[in-house]
């Protein structure tokens, strides 16, 4: 109960026109649901043989007690209709309630129908607003958070998942506005007629309950093994997708079908079991159902041969049938606690993003963001990402309008030193101040405004050109965009394709060469026209025909701008105004291309291996 008032509290408020419509429609389906099964009395008598009508009619006042008030209008109320009944004739009386069960029967299932109608938004907004959710959070939480998750896992969560948590708001709906309702009205007309025999059965359904609830207990635990193994089985899918030409060139389809197969297989099983438990909810149900309508039949029985019995034989019958039409919801709301548990488990794995802490905070009251003016610097800097550091006492003064390159072994710190600079991560000690204003003063959107970025992976989207160049930048015009694929040696090729800047690039720029991709990103990076210009290795990746292109764009680029560059290939940074060597995460050497050549050291000794 707890947990489904949590969900319903949590996504629900938004919707509560639909909420209160679906309640009084489901209030409409219970009354004249309890209405037209009252037509059955008088047939019953009836059948019974009770051609007239016996007994007389009982006035009361709200001064009567509860129990008399309660026998005047059972009374009052089968008194009435069989006196009108049996005046027009057994024929008529037969055609009347023919029809009066007809009209009955259709507001009761129009009724029932718009209950429904009402919850369907209900459900699709609840859907839309958790997406929306989860999507946010992913799109602000920082880089270090998806190096410990497996993207098909994500994925997992933001669709499988999502569909669970909101079957799950709906069943939760249904417990609480729908069933209970026809629960409760029922149960109201049976304690009206017989309380005795009411108190009996409700001694018997808590036994059924507890079973149902065992049940479910062990359907969460299997629930959220099977999210899990989904997620490992779309990482699987995503994994062979983006390396279908390593796996082709290694020949591996087999490996790879086998492990597929077997996480496969695994899934299979797991949800066999889920499904079996789940639909053990129906049968159940049933089965105990059946076991208290024989014991209320025994118990009734009972009572009816009892002279002074508060219930006749006619009044058992139409008894068993008010206590049937609880079965239907109960046997709904059994199924919407299993709903529950699968809900709740995946929406433990689902909040697992959305309660996951941003580490870069916003400062309460950021620096108002000034045109950058005097330098970068790096303070006493220190980072790691786990145990070990990747960067140690880093000092650094990147004065504006130059050029620093930054250059080393594979892992001695290059990346993270410029990935600190933008917050991507924060240090572990040090700072970075921008014009002696440490970045942390600053919002993030506000510091990597100054920025543009150009990685050694062009990472473009299934977009046309206009769209990736334009990406980030607003309401820039076509004239500008032409001018930046100008600058970055891209328009020739543009132009060239069947709808120029219109042409769609294909899933991550797939129908675009290697160096016409990262001439597209240098592109953006022109558009956006920063100040600050980041080079991560941007022509490491390249052929030498591609590498001229791409450094002639990014030499028309880096005009003006103070721009730090990541480098292996040493001849694209020979004339920057400064080159740190890093090793191990320190900077162990620094000056100019000429000067570090005359060292003999660290930059030396790479600068000869790929001269050789």
């Amino acid at each position: 109960m707890f947990k489904f008032i949590i969900l319903l509290k949590r996504f629900v408020p938004p919707y509560k026109k639909y909420v209160f419509l679906s309640l009084l429609f489901n209030l409409i389906t219970m009354v004249f649901g309890v209405v037209s099964y009252t037509a059955i009395m008088p047939i019953l008598n009836m059948l019974f043989g009770i051609q007239k009508v016996e007994g007389q009619y009982i006035p009361w006042t709200f001064s009567n007690t509860f129990e008399q008030i309660i026998d005047a209008v059972k009374n009052n109320f089968y008194y009435t209709i069989n006196n009108t009944l049996q005046s027009a004739g057994p024929n008529k009386a037969l055609i009347y309630l023919g029809i009066f069960l007809i009209i009955m029967t259709a507001i009761k299932v129009g009724s029932a129908y718009l209950g429904s109608y009402f919850l369907i938004p209900i459900r699709t907004g609840v859907l839309r607003d958790l997406r929306n959710q989860l999507y946010k959070k992913i799109i602000h939480l920082p880089i270090g958070f998806f190096t410990e998750e497996r993207k098909g896992d994500i994925m997992s969560r933001m669709t499988a998942d999502v569909s669970e948590v909101e079957a799950s708001i709906m069943s939760s709906l249904e417990m609480v506005f729908k069933n209970p309702i026809l629960i409760i009205g029922y149960l109201t007309v049976m304690f009206v007629m017989s309380w005795k025999l009411t108190i009996f059965v409700l001694i018997l359904l808590p036994f059924s309950g507890t079973l149902i609830g065992k049940i479910g207990k062990s359907l969460k635990r299997r629930s959220t093994t099977g999210q899990e193994q989904t997620g490992e089985l779309l990482s699987q899918i995503e994994e062979t997708l983006g390396g279908l030409r390593v796996v082709k060139a290694f020949n591996a389809e087999h490996k790879l079908e086998e492990r597929f197969s077997n996480l496969n297989e695994r899934i299979r099983l797991t949800f066999n079991r889920i499904n079996r438990r789940y639909n053990l909810a129906h049968p159940v149900s049933e089965f105990l159902g059946t076991v208290v309508i024989s014991i209320l039949l025994w118990y009734g029985g009972s009572l009816i041969l009892i002279n002074n019995s508060d219930i006749s034989a006619e009044q058992f019958i139409f008894y068993i049938v008010i206590f049937y039409s609880i079965i239907g919801p109960a046997k709904d709301l059994s199924r919407a606690t299993y709903s529950i548990q699968k809900g709740m488990a995946s929406l433990d794995r689902v909040d697992k993003i959305l309660q996951t802490e941003n580490a870069i905070k916003n400062p309460e009251k950021p620096e108002p963001l000034h045109p950058f003016s005097e330098k970068i610097e790096y303070r006493n800097l220190s980072f790691k990402y786990d145990q070990d550091w990747v960067l140690q006492n880093i000092n650094l003064i990147i004065p504006k309008g130059k050029t620093i390159a930054l250059v080393g072994q594979s892992g001695s710190g290059k990346s993270t030193m410029v990935d600190l600079l933008p917050r991507y991560y924060d240090p572990n000690e040090g700072e970075i101040l921008l014009d002696g204003i440490k970045i942390t003063d600053y919002s993030t959107h506000d510091l990597r405004s100054l920025m543009g970025n150009v990685n050694q992976e062009a990472i473009l989207f299934n977009d046309t050109f206009y769209n990736n160049i334009t990406f980030g930048v607003d309401n820039a015009t076509m004239e500008q965009v032409i001018e930046a694929a100008k600058i970055a040696n891209a328009h020739d090729f543009i132009m060239a394709t069947e709808n120029g800047y219109e042409t769609n690039l294909g899933d991550r720029g797939n129908k675009l060469s290697g160096g016409q991709r990262q001439r597209i990103s240098i592109a953006r990076a022109i558009l956006k026209n920063p100040p600050i210009l980041i080079l991560d290795e941007a022509t490491s990746a390249l052929d030498t025909e591609s590498e001229k292109l791409v450094q002639e764009a990014l030499e028309n680029l880096m005009q003006n701008r103070t721009t730090l560059v990541v480098a292996h290939r040493l001849s694209t940074i020979k004339r920057a105004d400064e080159i740190c060597v890093l090793h191990e995460g320190r900077i162990v050497e620094r000056g100019n291309h000429d000067e570090l050549v005359a060292l003999n050291g660290y930059y030396n000794r790479l600068y000869m291996m790929q001269s050789f």
